[in-house]
């Protein structure tokens, strides 16, 4: 039976370190571990960019207080005239009955004619954005949550919380949103 020595990860690191030799299996394997550990954590930082991978509200470069977002659906013209400032969601017509709208921040739909409402597009279930609107059902794909386009509870899947609802009226030919 052969004596068997373990050493520890840092005797060992430091073995490849003084040796100046890295060609052994074990010094080869210690490095693979590190930098592997090191791109999880780098992969872990933010990003100093304005689009946000992980879907939530937040943006590096807010618009500034009162104005519209620049990539809201409806031009990210609010009609304003210098009255109120009322943020143009969508132009109503492009809102289909019994369907909706996936905007920057909501999602509009129009549940019966004439009448639309406005949820928060983030799903309650684990903060991924809703990808699509079918049948009624607003949908959130990462794990298939279904909400009602109705009042955004959820209809079907892991989501136990409604949508959060934004209040929208119609404006001319635009749903905007409430003062």
């Amino acid at each position: 039976m052969t004596d068997v020595q373990t050493r520890t990860e840092a005797e060992t690191t430091h073995q490849c370190a003084s040796t100046g030799t890295t060609s052994t299996r074990r010094c080869i394997l210690v490095g693979a571990g590190a930098l592997g550990a090191t791109a999880v954590l780098a992969a872990c930082g933010t990003a100093g960019t304005s689009t946000n991978p992980n879907g939530s509200d937040f943006d590096a470069n807010p618009a500034p207080a009162g104005s519209t977002a620049a990539g809201a659906e409806g031009g990210g013209d609010s009609g304003d005239t210098g009255g109120g400032s009322a943020e143009v969601l969508v132009a109503a017509s492009k809102v289909t009955v019994g369907g909706g709208v996936i905007t920057d921040k909501l999602v509009v739909t129009q549940p019966t004619e004439g009448t639309f409402k406005a949820f928060s597009k983030v799903c309650t279930h684990q903060g991924c954005e809703v990808s699509e609107i079918k049948d009624g059902q607003i949908i959130c794909r990462c794990h298939n949550s279904f909400f009602s386009v109705k009042d955004g509870a959820p209809t079907s899947g892991p989501a136990q919380q409604p949508l959060a609802e934004t209040k929208v009226e119609l404006d001319g030919d635009n749903v905007v949103v409430s003062a």
